[in-house]
């Protein structure tokens, strides 16, 4: 972890120090080699929070985004007795989590549960496959009356499936930590891929870095994803199809179905 507690103090890993687990209580070692990031380790094997895992430096710059007091923040559910650290936090409540290697869906959903009110951001460079796939894949990308706001009818063919059809905000990442000197590579913007509504088609938008950190910051994610729900709606009214009555090929007849005679 980026964080320990020395005196009651969140403070960084340094050469020679202990610190204190701020969710368990037990002794914690820093960690400052040459190769790894410097961070906070139990002593031995332990781990307090399983769903913690090693952190990147891809991890490390998209935290350092926002304010340390944001940063590894722990929640409690006062009724299981349940600790977890977030990635993020802000003080409007919005958990956003940063998940560079594969999670099983059964944890994703526990730490959606968990959390709530929350945004995932996908290192979308772990896999060399993904983001080829998002080039060939967004050529379907269809235009709405909303600047920046597309259409997918197949999203699987632009983004790792695992992720398609989630309950909560994902946003894919497929730039990293790389720095690109072309300003018209489509890996210097984030892909927001919306909660699975009940619109046939999924709703993808595209925005920067600078504008997903400055609006998470600013406070004003919640207004913009109100604003975008109420853009989906429209979108749901105008995508709805109006399909002819179609007259079912079966028929019941003595208990049982059989299939309709021609006349």
């Amino acid at each position: 972890m980026k964080y320990a507690l020395i005196d009651n103090t969140k403070a960084e890993a340094s050469k020679g120090a202990k610190g204190i687990c701020p969710i368990c209580g037990s002794e914690l070692i820093s960690k400052c080699g040459d190769i790894k990031l410097h961070h906070w380790a139990h002593k031995g094997i332990r781990n307090c929070d399983p769903w913690w895992e090693n952190e990147t430096e891809w991890h490390r710059v998209w935290k350092g985004n926002f304010n340390s007091d944001w940063q590894e923040i722990i929640l409690h559910d006062e009724i299981t007795g349940e600790k977890h650290i977030a990635d993020v936090r802000t003080e409007n409540g919005l958990v956003i989590e940063f998940q560079h290697s594969h999670i099983q869906l059964h944890e994703r959903n526990k730490r959606q549960d968990f959390y709530k009110n929350m945004v995932w951001v996908i290192d979308g460079t772990r896999l060399k496959r993904d983001y080829p796939r998002f080039l060939k894949g967004k050529k379907g990308f269809r235009y709405t009356e909303v600047q920046g706001q597309f259409l997918v009818d197949f999203p699987d063919e632009c983004f790792p499936s695992a992720w398609v059809g989630s309950s909560v905000h994902v946003i894919f990442d497929f730039k990293g930590i790389e720095e690109i000197n072309n300003p018209n590579d489509w890996r210097n913007y984030l892909y927001y891929l919306f909660p699975k509504t009940n619109l046939r088609e999924s709703v993808v938008a595209i925005l920067t870095r600078e504008s997903f950190v400055n609006n998470i910051v600013e406070g004003k994610w919640f207004k913009q994803e109100q604003q975008q729900q109420k853009e989906i709606e429209k979108l749901l009214i105008k995508n709805i199809p109006i399909l002819p009555q179609r007259q079912s090929q079966y028929v019941l007849q003595r208990g049982r179905f059989v299939k309709r005679r021609r006349l």
